[in-house]
C-alpha cells in the first residue's frame, strides 16, 4: 500500500486542501467574506403529512433549531421542534414578518412533537432559520393550501 503524499508538518496534499477550502467557506459574513451555504432541490422524494398531503420534492439545506408552528405565526400552536441542522423542507406559504426580514415561512416535518400530537411535528418555521440565499427558494412549490 502507497502512503499518500504529505506537505509539511505531516498532513495530505488532499488535506491541506481540504482544510484551505473549509477556513475559506466558513469565514464569518460579518467579516465581509461570504459563508457558503448548502441548500438544494431533490426530485424524486416522497413526503406524506398528516393532512393527506404528498410532496416528490424537497429543499434540502442547512438551518438552525428552532419551533415548528401550526401556521405561519408566532402565536399559532407550537407544533414540533427541528432539532437538526440539515434538514428537508417540501414547500413555503407566506405568513406574519419575522426577524429575516420578510414573511416567508418553511413546512416540515420536526424531530419532536410538541402540543399537537395528531399531526406528528409538521409545522412552519420562520425562513430565518434556513441558511437559503433567497426566499422563497427557487424551484420549491408553494404550500397547497395558500
Amino acid at each position: 500500500m502507497t502512503r499518500p503524499a504529505t506537505g509539511r508538518r505531516g498532513l495530505t496534499v488532499a488535506g491541506a486542501f481540504l482544510l484551505a477550502v473549509t477556513a475559506v467557506l466558513s469565514t464569518d459574513s460579518t467579516a465581509g467574506a461570504a459563508v457558503r451555504r448548502t441548500c438544494h432541490i431533490r426530485e424524486g422524494v416522497t413526503h406524506q403529512d398528516t393532512l393527506g398531503n404528498a410532496f416528490t420534492k424537497d429543499l434540502y439545506c442547512e438551518n438552525s433549531p428552532g419551533k415548528l408552528y401550526g401556521r405561519a405565526s408566532f402565536v399559532a400552536p407550537v407544533t414540533g421542534l427541528l432539532n437538526s441542522t440539515t434538514s428537508w423542507f417540501v414547500c413555503w406559504t407566506m405568513g406574519e414578518p419575522h426577524p429575516g426580514g420578510n414573511n416567508v415561512w418553511y413546512y416540515t416535518q420536526g424531530d419532536e412533537t410538541v402540543q399537537v400530537p395528531s399531526v406528528q411535528a409538521w409545522g412552519t418555521i420562520p425562513a430565518n432559520h434556513l441558511w437559503a440565499d433567497q426566499d422563497p427558494f427557487p424551484g420549491l412549490p408553494r404550500c397547497p393550501w395558500w
